[in-house]
């Protein structure tokens, strides 16, 4: 995602936002997944990540374009007991719940139009996209793969851009004896693999979206 801004567990007094309005103050001990869910009138794309709530700042024009891009690239192929879903929370544990760019996850888990999350069981797949100059890179790069990894989402792609403004994915798949993810590729032009199925897509079609 873009750069983002935290609410972290502060003293108890308000957060003021220019319109006036307030944002939640969290409780000593942070948030739960029940609070992300249940609170009022929080920005769209709101994270959980160690207990506190994560805003995300406006999108640059790279990241929307390589979002639409993998998103087509991967439904063109996908399987019919499989569905990709884009910006969708993912329940890793009581305080984490992160709203990966993409995943892939089984077609028993996609409930009905009401769905607001899955649960890491369900996922096979989660993409983050980092744009450029993001003041958030490490937590794409280490904190949210982290904990993929620990939640047993088997794969896991990291996309950044080239100087040629066109992605870059690095592809990594979990090692079951240290839950952690091996690196397995990095694709410039080609995205071709054959997990969690068989794909194929032409990184450089950014250039004519």
């Amino acid at each position: 995602m873009g750069g983002t801004m935290t609410a972290e567990a502060l003293p108890d007094s308000p957060h003021r936002q220019p319109d006036g309005s307030r944002w939640p103050v969290p409780p000593p001990d942070g948030y739960t997944v029940d609070d992300l869910f249940t609170l009022h009138d929080l920005p769209p794309h709101t994270e959980l990540i160690d207990g506190s709530l994560v805003f995300v700042s406006p999108q640059r024009k790279f990241h929307t374009l390589a979002m639409y891009l993998l998103e087509q690239g991967l439904r063109s192929h996908v399987p019919d007991d499989l569905r990709v879903r884009r910006e969708m929370a993912v329940v890793l544990g009581r305080r984490n719940a992160p709203e990966p760019d993409l995943v892939v996850v089984t077609a028993e888990a996609d409930g009905d139009q009401r769905q607001t999350r899955y649960q890491a069981a369900d996922v096979l797949l989660a993409v983050e996209v980092v744009s450029p100059d993001s003041e958030d890179r490490d937590r794409d790069r280490d904190t949210k793969p982290h904990k993929y990894a620990g939640a047993g989402i088997q794969n896991f792609w990291l996309v950044e851009m080239s100087e040629n403004g066109r992605p870059v994915v690095w592809t990594y798949a979990l090692d079951p004896v240290t839950t952690k993810y091996v690196s397995t590729g990095v694709h410039h032009d080609r995205l071709k693999l054959s997990v969690p199925y068989d794909i194929d897509i032409d990184l450089t079609a950014i250039d004519r979206l």
